[in-house]
């Protein structure tokens, strides 16, 4: 171990609420508050005291008619958050207003991915049928459509916003230029699917899960693979950098999260976990990673928790 963070002395809470499965957890810019969307068609906004030892109260943002597959805040605004949904819609709700939904847009299909451009005026939505829409923030509305041609997973932009990256279903990266969406670049990154991407908060590298079990961490700027993250055994679903930039966290259906040195690419610690994750997310800024998945309970029904690694006491 490092010197650095004392991981193995550190601990996660459990957050309940959700009355099915959590898909997606996302902090907001502040690190302040923790949105979750569940299979159960809501999303909740919980309020963290990153060194507390309350439990934070939640609201429920409720409207949603499917599950709620993915939600991302804007990067510029620690009260907005925008949902997507199986329902086809895309939803924003507004933080202060105890959860109402200020605007709502309905796209062609049934939305699984979303992200916001870090400038907050733009987001994407990829939707099972690989169609890529962009809405204008301030309209809510489509502003851009394309249908791939391949299977496309999680999407992000640069940090800033000049590049839009698709992870594919056939082991690539496609790296388009915004916001014309020209091909780039094609990265031959992985032997199978790629599923998941996260930019590092400095701005350096990307790095990619995949289903060949493997995360890769690529310079940004040369777009060359500098390393290979290799303790999964399992499909990578799901991975994030802390706000330093120092660790990555990744999770599949192994029943462990691990945490590795982004530069040594050595795991220095593993957050044992009971069920496949869906969705990891550090804070962006304090060292506090959220984290959500398949968990049951002893009768087999879904538990609807998450939980937050990182505090000093349980």
């Amino acid at each position: 171990m490092e010197a650095g963070i004392p991981f193995k002395n550190l601990h996660s809470r459990e957050y309940q609420g959700h009355k099915k499965k959590v898909h997606s957890v996302a902090w907001n810019c502040a690190g302040t508050k923790l949105a979750s969307g569940s299979v159960d068609q809501t999303a909740r906004i919980w309020h963290i005291e990153p060194h507390g030892h309350g439990k934070g109260k939640d609201i429920e943002l409720k409207g949603h008619t499917d599950s709620v597959d993915q939600l991302c805040w804007d990067p510029k605004h620690a009260e907005l958050i925008a949902t997507a949904s199986g329902d086809k819609t895309v939803r924003l709700w507004d933080a202060r207003t105890g959860g109402k939904c200020s605007q709502q847009v309905e796209l062609s299909g049934e939305n699984i991915n979303i992200t916001y451009k870090p400038d907050g005026t733009h987001i994407a939505v990829g939707n099972r049928d690989d169609e890529l829409t962009i809405l204008d923030v301030r309209k809510f509305k489509a502003i851009h459509k394309r249908k791939f041609s391949y299977e496309v997973n999680e999407i992000a932009w640069n940090m800033t916003g000049e590049k839009f990256f698709l992870t594919t279903g056939n082991g690539t990266v496609e790296v388009l230029a915004y916001p014309s969406l020209r091909p780039l670049d094609t990265l031959m990154a992985h032997t199978a699917g790629c599923y998941c991407i996260a930019i590092d908060p400095l701005g350096r590298y990307f790095a990619v899960g995949s289903a060949d079990s493997l995360v890769s961490l690529w310079d940004i700027s040369e777009m060359l693979c500098m390393r290979t993250f290799t303790k999964l055994e399992w499909p990578v679903r799901t991975i994030s950098f802390n706000y330093t930039g120092e660790h990555i966290a990744s999770a599949s259906e192994d029943l462990f999260i691990d945490i590795s040195n982004v530069e040594t690419g050595r795991s220095v610690h593993q957050i044992p976990c009971r069920a496949a994750m869906n969705s990891v997310e550090w804070n962006p800024k304090y060292n506090l990673l959220a984290y959500a998945g398949d968990d049951k309970n002893k009768y087999q029904a879904d538990e609807g928790v998450f939980r937050i690694f990182g505090f000093e006491s349980a």
